[in-house]
């Protein structure tokens, strides 16, 4: 429990930026849902999930490559100089290679008229790449408030800024104040576009937030380390490639594979529901800012092994009690986006499931980056790519939106399947893989069970689903004896504090 107390630890510091900020962006998914037509929020969705992959192609890894070479302190800075030059670099060419061609790619996508959400996607991808490792550094030189306020500031600045052209400036538009002034900062032709800017306007907040650690980079490239450092990172590329392949490309693949005259719409539709599982999303990316740095500094200890199966079972069990919360509850949190796009809402089972797996995925993953077989790595992604690939060219014209997330189900078990059985044999963890099974199989079964239950009243619904959901607490408690011990003894020291008082 102590180090699942550790890691829970600098987890919550970590993931607190993101955590507040993911909630508070989910706010905009109302927002722009019931603003924008279906057909205009695809292409928010569209641009994104094409910013993730280009966004993977230039990081190339060097971030889980900045944290492997950096456990040698004597080769700290130099890593660091490699990976800061090596992404300056990268930024600098797709950004002006980009912007050269913006035109010629918005009419590759299909929205001609709107070359420069290219060139604002172009900035963004570029400046959030090079300031990427910065972020890294803090992790690994434990420096949480740093990296906190600065993923604040990012944040915040995107949402106040959503809010000031998509809410405030129509308002003032509409009662007529300084029409003038309105003129010049505000046009409703704009549209989606100010999603875009304000995005933009908070990365160029945060590289000018972060000058003067940049300005503290020694810039001294060596070439000897740097090409041990492109070993390690090329097959994380591959990896991270195929990550996003699953996790984003479906709105690409919905795109050009669905219905002609609705595919725009039905990306729209898809991504607006894939955000209702945003907890889990949140929760998974929170942990591994913090698991990363902290696998590699516990791989030289005699526990390491023990370490790594008690988090496995404390992460499944996490994610297990989102996808319940989530589902149970799923008749209120549809709401939090607009009308038209809650037909999609039988996506959201489906993917949740695949993202527990690939919370699963991430903590195997740690047998290939320890063991150096990045390679290997590599290998279950580009299995995950071709299973997603085919998966979606052939579901997608039959289901629709439901084929690319059963797509996304299967790539993610089949990867985590895989990835096991090869850890196994290169960096054997003797996982509680029963247990782990059991804790699934029976969320799954409480969540479906409800669907049987014909109960009309909302309210007694609600009442039965929190019911269940303490007694899948229960559950957990009643097979962690030393998690249970540690509830108790919190409870008890809360007790005694409120008498005390």
């Amino acid at each position: 429990m102590g180090v699942i107390k550790k890691l829970a630890g600098q987890t919550a510091i970590y993931g607190l930026p993101t955590i507040l900020g993911r909630l508070l962006n989910y706010l905009l998914v109302p927002l722009q849902t019931y603003i924008f037509a279906t057909n205009q929020y695809g292409i928010v969705a569209e641009l994104y999930a094409w910013t993730a992959i280009i966004f993977v192609i230039l990081t190339f890894g060097m971030e889980t490559t900045f944290f492997r070479f950096s456990q040698d302190p004597e080769q700290r800075e130099d890593t660091f100089s490699n990976v800061s030059i090596f992404l300056l670099c990268t930024s600098l060419l797709f950004v002006v290679a980009t912007s050269l061609s913006s035109s010629s790619i918005a009419s590759f996508l299909k929205f001609p008229e709107h070359p420069e959400y290219i060139l604002y996607m172009a900035l963004i991808v570029g400046i959030d790449s090079f300031t990427s490792v910065h972020f890294a550094r803090f992790r690994l030189l434990e420096r949480p408030v740093k990296f906190a306020f600065l993923k604040s500031v990012n944040i915040f600045t995107n949402i106040l800024l959503n809010l000031f052209f998509l809410l405030l400036c129509p308002y003032l538009v509409k009662i007529g104040f300084a029409p003038s002034l309105m003129n010049v900062i505000y046009n409703p032709e704009v549209g989606i576009g100010y999603i875009f800017i304000a995005n933009l306007a908070a990365s160029l907040l945060t590289l000018i937030l972060l000058l003067p650690d940049i300005f503290q980079v020694t810039w001294k490239f060596d070439w000897k380390l740097f090409k041990k450092m492109i070993r390690y990172a090329y097959p994380l590329v591959i990896f991270g490639l195929a990550t996003i392949i699953n996790d984003t490309m479906n709105r690409i693949f919905i795109k050009n594979f669905g219905p002609e005259e609705t595919a725009q719409s039905m990306v729209g539709i898809f991504n607006a529901c894939a955000k209702i599982s945003i907890f889990m999303t949140i929760f998974i990316q929170a942990f591994k800012y913090a698991a990363e740095p902290f696998f590699f500094s516990k791989a030289k200890d005699l526990d390491a092994k023990h370490a790594y199966i008690e988090i496995m079972n404390a992460i499944v069990i996490a994610c297990c009690f989102i996808y319940l919360g989530l589902l149970l509850y799923i008749d209120l949190i549809q709401y939090f986006i607009g009308p038209a796009y809650r037909v999609g809402l039988p996506i959201v089972p489906i993917l949740l499931m695949a993202n527990l797996f690939s919370a699963i995925l991430y903590n195997l993953s740690i047998w290939y980056k320890l063991s150096d077989k990045t390679i290997y790595g590599a290998g279950v992604a580009i299995f995950g790519s071709v299973i997603t690939i085919v998966l979606n060219i052939v579901l997608i014209p039959r289901f629709g939106y439901m084929g690319a997330a059963y797509a996304s189900f299967a790539c993610y078990f089949s990867m985590m399947i895989l990835s096991y059985f090869l850890g196994q044999k290169y960096y054997r963890v003797d996982y509680d893989v029963k247990r782990i099974i059991l804790y699934i199989v029976t969320a799954f079964l409480l969540y479906k069970g409800t669907t049987f239950l014909p109960i009309s009243n909302i309210y007694i619904k609600l009442g039965v689903h929190t019911l269940l959901l303490f007694g899948y607490a229960l559950f957990i408690l009643v097979l962690n004896p030393e998690l249970r011990k540690s509830v108790l003894q919190f409870v008890s020291r809360k007790t005694k504090s409120k008498n005390h008082e």
